[in-house]
């Protein structure tokens, strides 16, 4: 496997993931330089996740139409540039607006990032080049609040943007010369109708979601946004039945290997994106922690997802998928299940180490989720293929934050006291069972799927040998 181009490709979707969140704990300073109430600037952060939802989905189109390298380094041009125009935003409006062009570029890069992975990956390597490209997914939100902080601190907020742009030049150059020429493929016109639901399903349960969890504005905004958003979800599906040549195609979850990995892989992120909101909170109101201790101490997490990349190959090979994947994900809700007795006089070490385990259990699963979806699609459907699963991964990521917010205003509201540790232990029991559920999918799956990209040595004996595999 030529590893420069999983690296680069690595690289590229790092700061487009560590920007989703690196503003985090610049707020406070960007919205007294903007005259504004933190509170507002954070439509900011909403701006760049809509924007993502409403790209997304026609970025495999695009990428068909005009090739999945130029879509990829044009998507690079389109987040430097609005990475500088973040930098040199005056007002509010500016800056939310430039965090739209942000999103746009970031919204091409991770699918069609994929999309060249894909494409220029043996089936047997794919399992290596998708632990590469899942290690940013789970470093970048967990590096995000740490880095931004200390740019903030030490340098001024602008530099959070700045930074982009010398690692885009380099992205560019690298994509330009190492990145292969994968041809373009014959596409159908624009299905309009499906880029207008999609857009309006994706933006509006977004939108509405972080809305109701970070409310900038009134949440019967986000309620009725959600609804929108929802009902806009239901209207594309009876379309796509209908069309020739949808956007998405929902045919593709028929193929048991992509069903499985997206309904678990959704359903085990809804738990991944509430945690990176419930942790630093709970060590900073409930332990006593300041802002950058509390993400010193969470981005150990990093260091276990990292890891993953040395072994994930050989593991998957020597158990296959499905047994990897029900183990990670079980291991991965009980980590999460261990924070609800977490408090104050626990062992910082104890805490850091549930955390690295953590980061461990989660960057398997998600190295195998990432690799199984796309075992059973062929080359025409990779497009729609990845452009499904980074909306998915959009929503899902929404819904985890919502999902931890709501808990935690409903316990509050009920018992009638402060925001503590009580309420923080509970939001992490529903989260760790929906972890735990995530499991349900590779359990109905059969043992040898996706064993053509595994390597998993029993399936292929078995065949060898003409001996049926239950």
């Amino acid at each position: 496997m030529n590893r420069i181009v999983p690296l680069i490709l690595a690289v590229a979707l790092f700061m487009e993931n560590m920007d989703s969140t690196v503003i985090s704990t610049a707020l406070p300073a960007i919205a007294a330089d903007l005259q504004v109430g933190p509170i507002t600037l954070k439509l900011a952060l909403t701006a760049y996740m809509v924007s993502l939802a409403i790209f997304i989905p026609v970025s495999g189109w695009m990428a068909d139409k005009f090739g999945a390298k130029r879509i990829f380094r044009a998507a690079i041009i389109v987040f430097t540039v609005g990475s500088i125009l973040c930098a040199i935003s005056g007002s509010l409006w500016a800056f939310v607006a430039a965090r739209f062009l942000q999103g746009m570029g970031g919204a091409m890069m991770t699918p069609v990032g994929r999309l060249v992975l894909l494409r220029t990956t043996k089936r047997e390597e794919l399992v290596s080049a998708m632990a590469l490209l899942t290690i940013p997914g789970l470093v970048g939100p967990l590096a995000g609040p740490p880095v931004g902080g200390f740019i903030t601190t030490y340098f001024t907020w602008h530099w959070i943007f700045l930074i982009n742009v010398p690692i885009s030049i380099l992205g560019l150059i690298l994509s330009s010369i190492y990145l292969p020429e994968i041809e373009k493929l014959k596409t159908p016109p624009l299905d309009v109708i499906g880029l207008v639901l999609t857009a309006l399903c994706a933006a509006g349960i977004v939108f509405g979601l972080s809305v109701i969890s970070l409310p900038a504005l009134p949440p019967a905004i986000g309620v009725g946004a959600t609804i929108i958003g929802f009902l806009c979800g239901f209207g594309y599906f009876f379309h796509a039945r209908r069309h020739p040549a949808p956007l998405l195609n929902l045919a593709l979850f028929r193929k048991p290997a992509f069903r499985a990995a997206q309904t678990g892989g959704t359903l085990f992120r809804i738990s991944t994106g509430a945690i990176p909101f419930l942790m630093p909170l709970m060590l900073q109101l409930g332990f006593g922690m300041t802002p950058f201790e509390s993400g010193m101490t969470t981005f150990v997490g990093a260091i276990g997802a990292i890891t993953t990349k040395f072994m994930a190959r050989r593991m998957f090979a020597a158990a296959g998928f499905r047994t990897v994947l029900i183990t990670a994900g079980l291991a991965g809700a009980a980590t999460t299940y261990v924070n609800a007795v977490f408090t104050p006089q626990t062992p910082h070490l104890v805490i850091m180490f549930f955390l690295l385990m953590a980061g461990f259990f989660r960057s398997f699963f998600f190295t195998g989720t990432n690799a199984l979806g796309y075992s059973d699609i062929d080359n025409t459907e990779a497009s729609q293929a990845t452009s499904i699963a980074s909306v998915l991964q959009q929503v899902s990521l929404a819904l985890g934050v919502a999902c931890a917010a709501f808990v935690l205003e409903v316990s509050t509201a009920i018992t009638g006291s402060e925001l503590g540790l009580p309420q923080f232990h509970l939001g992490f029991l529903v989260v760790a069972t929906l972890s735990l559920a995530s499991v349900i999918p590779y359990i109905l799956l059969d043992k040898n799927a996706g064993s053509d990209v595994s390597g998993h040595r029993r399936a292929a004996v078995a065949a060898a040998e003409n001996i049926p595999v239950k």
